[in-house]
C-alpha cells in the first residue's frame, strides 16, 4: 500500500478574500469552488501538490483557531527554487515577513505571515 498526504484542511474567515490572498500573494492555483448550499463551499486550493481546502470556520472555537495552526509556531513550509525570485514577488503583493532572509544549513530561509498570522517559511533548500 502507498499512501500521500494530499489535502489539508485551512480555517478561513471568508472564502473569498482567503482565494484572492492564496492566488495573489503565493500564486496557488484555484482548482475548485462548489457551493454546497447553506452558505457552505468546497474550494479547493493547488498549492504546488498539495491541496488546501479553504473551510470557513463556524462558531467561536473553529473562529478562534484561525490564524492559530501550529499554537505560534510555524505551520507551514513553502519551498522554492529561487528564493530571491519569489521573496520579491510577495513582498511585492504586500506578504508581511516577520524576518530578513537567512542562511541555514538547510537553505535560505525567512518566516512570512499568510492573511490570518499563520507562520510560513519560505525556504530554497540548500543543495
Amino acid at each position: 500500500m502507498s499512501s500521500s498526504l494530499a489535502t489539508i484542511t485551512f480555517l478561513v474567515r471568508n472564502y473569498d478574500e482567503a482565494i484572492l490572498w492564496f492566488k495573489t500573494a503565493l500564486g496557488f492555483d484555484l482548482i475548485e469552488n462548489t457551493d454546497m448550499g447553506g452558505g457552505k463551499r468546497w474550494v479547493l486550493i493547488d498549492a504546488g501538490g498539495i491541496k488546501l481546502l479553504l473551510a470557513k470556520a463556524e462558531g467561536p472555537e473553529q473562529s478562534a483557531a484561525i490564524g492559530n495552526a501550529a499554537g505560534g509556531r510555524v505551520a507551514f513550509f513553502l519551498n522554492t527554487d529561487n528564493f530571491a525570485r519569489d521573496h520579491g514577488r510577495m513582498l511585492a503583493a504586500g506578504v508581511k515577513f516577520r524576518e530578513a532572509p537567512r542562511s541555514e544549513p538547510y537553505g535560505t530561509v525567512a518566516v512570512f505571515d499568510d492573511l490570518y498570522g499563520n507562520g510560513w517559511d519560505l525556504i530554497q533548500p540548500a543543495k
